[in-house]
């Protein structure tokens, strides 16, 4: 790395089980200084949740990572809350009211490691596959949970959501300007590079460091983070994209585009939507 900045990767995953710190690690010997981890669904984790409480074993699970993540020098920022996915694996055993209260249930208590300090923002959505649209609705309103939740916090709310453009961005800003919570709070994860789109209307994108995505959106401005989403699964090892990708992107980036856009990128704008301090 150059040294000069901070490099974050504003999503990913690490699981003890699979390749764990050594993921970390790898990122931290291609540049990397900075992860934003975000908890991975119960499921993954071989966790039936019956009830709200039953998602505390994945949130002490990601805190106890985080601590090891930090311990490397690789400084680690904790986001906790329900995946919208989770809502299709509750109806395979209960009806679509009690698993809406379990996953609202679940987020109030993201919310609760949230305001000890645990945790730096919550994480929500609406699923990214088609569904019912009485499912749909029921997601919705989970998600408009998160941000009541945070707006009550003063933090950030990560979604995971299905592909979108612009009428997708329009209609997730309705719903969380409704709730009060402060629009710059609202990361779009897994978000094309609609840089300008975002800053309309208010949220910020987590633009996935694809194939050109990020040029296409320094063309645009520097009011975006960079994520990965490296999901450290190893039955699905070309999933998305590697722990050395952020680093290895934004050096070579900064060969056309110098520093100065960067240090936006990687340590200005995290600090403004998460409230965390980014140091090296």
């Amino acid at each position: 790395m150059t040294g000069n900045f901070p490099i974050t990767d504003e999503h990913m995953h690490i699981d003890p089980r699979n390749r764990g710190l050594e993921a970390v690690k790898e990122f931290q010997r291609a540049g990397g200084t900075h992860i934003f981890l975000v908890m991975k669904p119960s499921w993954t984790l071989g966790i039936k949740v019956t009830r709200p409480e039953d998602q505390i074993a994945v949130f002490e699970e990601t805190i106890d990572i985080s601590r090891q993540i930090n311990e490397t020098g690789v400084v680690s920022f904790p986001v906790l809350g329900v995946h919208p996915a989770e809502i299709t694996h509750l109806l395979e055993y209960m009806d679509l009211q009690t698993a809406v209260r379990t996953m609202k249930g679940g987020l109030d208590i993201a919310a609760g490691y949230v305001e000890k300090g645990h945790a730096v923002g919550l994480k929500s959505g609406r699923p990214h596959y088609p569904v019912t649209s009485e499912v749909w609705e029921a997601s919705n309103e989970i998600m408009e949970h998160a941000f009541t939740l945070a707006k009550d916090l003063d933090c950030a709310v990560q979604l995971h959501t299905e592909s979108v453009g612009v009428p997708e961005l329009e209609d997730i800003t309705a719903r969380a300007r409704k709730t009060g919570i402060d629009l710059h709070r609202v990361v779009k994860h897994y978000a094309p590079p609609l840089v300008n789109v975002c800053e309309e209307l208010g949220i910020f994108p987590g633009v996935l460091a694809g194939k050109d995505s990020i040029e296409k959106a320094l063309d645009q401005g520097t009011r975006f983070m960079m994520e990965s989403d490296y999901i450290d699964d190893p039955q699905r090892p070309g999933a998305v994209l590697g722990p050395k990708t952020i680093p290895k992107r934004t050096l070579k980036l900064v060969e056309r585009y110098g520093d100065e856009p960067f240090w936006k990128v990687h340590k200005e704008n995290p600090e403004l939507v998460y409230d965390v301090d980014i140091e090296l």
